[in-house]
């Protein structure tokens, strides 16, 4: 029951915050487009936490995201609760329209380069109950391989991954989002298979105007290889003008798509916690004029 206490814990919050705050009060703050009036700032930057949110980048923003994850806070204090093991992930990420985003990392996990494609197909208005956003993203291992190991074949570094986010502002206070995702590795490890299906659920709670807690919890739709484990994270989130500043506590190390949902070795419920953040910064290269 525990891998189901994050999703029942969500929707207690969600029942107690629509009723403080009703959708209506929402749309008549955020403005309005032609006769429409659409709903703004469901989660505060494009990742909920490992993963992304509905948000997208508006026209001609850049965004450099830097995130770290380090060990496990359970390794203990000669490890320095795991701050002694570092990985990174440095991304540029740019609004080439209001909808379409691309994206592109470098990871020093496995020497990760990914690259992603984002569109929001759907905006939540009076004439739509929720946020949709599909995602693409590809990612290379570069390390080098003996010429015996598969992975010497270009094509067996390949992973995709496939996303649909359906998001809803409840009210001011409450998000939540459904993410059903295909992840497909073109060299799966053993007997396992090529495709891996699974269905995620995450949200975000607003406690003051600048500061609040996300939830992200992905299930994956297969029988779990012994020693494999769903990931599983939560962050205090802070916005302080053009950053977004997320404090994670995860058991996933990696940070892209195929790493943290189909190669997490650490049971959350177990104690096998990691630390680490996100920060992001916008840059405007809207021409002036």
């Amino acid at each position: 029951m525990k891998k189901f206490v994050l999703v029942c814990f969500m929707l207690i919050l969600g029942h107690w915050c629509v009723a403080q705050d009703e959708l209506m009060d929402i749309l008549n703050s955020t403005g309005s487009d032609s006769d429409n009036e659409y709903v703004t700032a469901t989660f505060k930057s494009t990742r909920l936490l490992n993963g992304h949110s509905v948000e997208t980048r508006t026209g001609h923003i850049l965004e450099f995201v830097i995130s770290h994850r380090f060990g496990r806070i359970n390794s203990g204090v000669k490890n320095l609760y795991g701050l002694d093991q570092s990985f990174v992930r440095f991304a540029l990420e740019y609004g080439i329209t209001d909808q379409l985003n691309v994206g592109f990392g470098r990871s020093s996990f496995d020497k990760s380069l990914d690259g992603f494609i984002k569109y929001k197909i759907l905006r939540q208005s009076k004439k739509s109950p929720a946020t949709i956003t599909a995602f693409t993203s590809m990612a290379i291992d570069t390390r080098e391989f003996t010429a015996e190991d598969p992975r010497s074949e270009f094509k067996y570094r390949l992973d995709y991954t496939y996303q649909l986010m359906l998001a809803r502002k409840f009210n001011s206070n409450l998000s939540i989002q459904l993410m059903p995702t295909m992840v497909h590795r073109n060299l799966a490890p053993g007997s396992e298979d090529n495709n891996v299906p699974l269905i995620g659920v995450g949200g975000r709670l607003k406690f003051t105007p600048r500061m609040g807690i996300n939830l992200e919890y992905y299930h994956q739709l297969r029988d779990r290889p012994e020693g494999n484990f769903n990931s599983t994270s939560f962050s205090w989130e802070i916005e302080t003008g053009g950053h977004v500043f997320q404090l994670i506590f995860s058991n996933a190390t990696q940070m892209i798509e195929k790493g943290f949902l189909t190669e997490t070795e650490d049971d959350f419920w177990n104690g096998d916690i990691h630390f680490g953040f996100n920060i992001s910064r916008a840059f405007n290269l809207k021409p002036k004029g």
